[in-house]
């Protein structure tokens, strides 16, 4: 769950304080994964190296789409994410090899930590989560950091009024692809601990299904909040593991449920609440 609240938070930066809409983000996070994955396994790679080598792979591939798709606009920018995603996807597909084609990449080696006599197993599943836990958390202070730099406020000054911010002498283009930068790399660290995490790599870490769940939890906690992926892939995949327990229906449920919560918060679960404090502490505000 960890590593999805990361890989939210990374999305959540194009998405929701960038303003667009990436159909493809499943390539940098699958990316990130299967290169740790390969690095670990076929070039028995220490767990750190792989680690880094797997964000940097989504930093590249991030690069590469901001490149490719940010000279256009709206539905032929989601387009162009969704089409270079689905290359990537057969490119894995097809170099099965390397990255074992239908059946995923197996036998990834957890990450274990052996310095002087402080040694720690990855094998162990609370110490897994700690180790992940401390990982996360220092990604998620960092890019809580980004965005109080001038950096993270010219970001939002583009999704609100790219002319007015071209006008103030904001680099539209460059912000945007600098946003999108960053969201790879953290989209790769993300995918790179999911494949630390489980040992595996499966193919649909590669697949639209993760782009458009990505989607869903950052429109179910609150698009261009901090908070808000957090709680949205949470609940989403909190959701989803109750739901599969009670029903074979459980994508047709959560869809249903989602529709409702977007019908009814269409600020998500965190916009929602903080207007309805904002209204009552300030209910003076909304008289004429």
């Amino acid at each position: 769950m960890l590593v999805f609240v990361l890989f939210a938070s990374a999305y959540n930066l194009v998405f929701g304080y960038g303003g667009m809409l990436s159909l493809g983000h499943a390539a940098l996070f699958g990316g990130g994964a299967y290169a740790a994955g390969i690095l670990a396994v076929h070039a028995q790679w220490p767990w750190w190296a792989a680690l880094a080598s797997g964000a940097l792979a989504g930093l590249v591939i991030g690069i590469v789409f901001a490149y490719l798709s940010l000279r256009v606009r709206g539905i032929y920018f989601a387009m162009i994410t969704l089409a270079l995603a689905q290359c990537v996807f057969f490119f894995a597909y097809r170099t099965s090899v390397w990255t074992g084609g239908d059946n995923g990449l197996r036998g990834v080696p957890p990450i274990s930590l052996n310095i002087d006599r402080i040694q720690v197993s990855g094998s162990d599943p609370l110490t897994k989560y700690y180790l992940t836990f401390v990982i996360v958390a220092i990604a998620l202070a960092l890019l809580r950091a980004m965005l109080q730099t001038p950096f993270g406020r010219s970001l939002s000054m583009v999704r609100q009024n790219e002319l007015r911010a071209s006008a103030c002498g904001v680099p539209v283009l460059r912000v945007r692809q600098l946003a999108f930068a960053v969201s790879g790399l953290l989209s790769g660290l993300a995918g790179a601990l999911y494949a630390f995490h489980i040992g595996t790599v499966p193919l649909e870490t590669l697949s639209v299904g993760l782009s458009g769940q990505v989607v869903m939890m950052v429109l179910l906690g609150g698009m261009g909040t901090f908070v808000g992926p957090v709680i949205g892939a949470i609940l989403f995949l909190g959701a989803e593991h109750f739901l599969s327990d009670l029903t074979t229906h459980w994508q047709m449920v959560t869809g249903l449920l989602f529709m409702l919560l977007v019908l009814f918060f269409s600020k998500g679960i965190w916009g929602g609440v903080r207007e309805l404090f904002y209204q009552l502490r300030d209910p003076a505000e909304d008289k004429p």
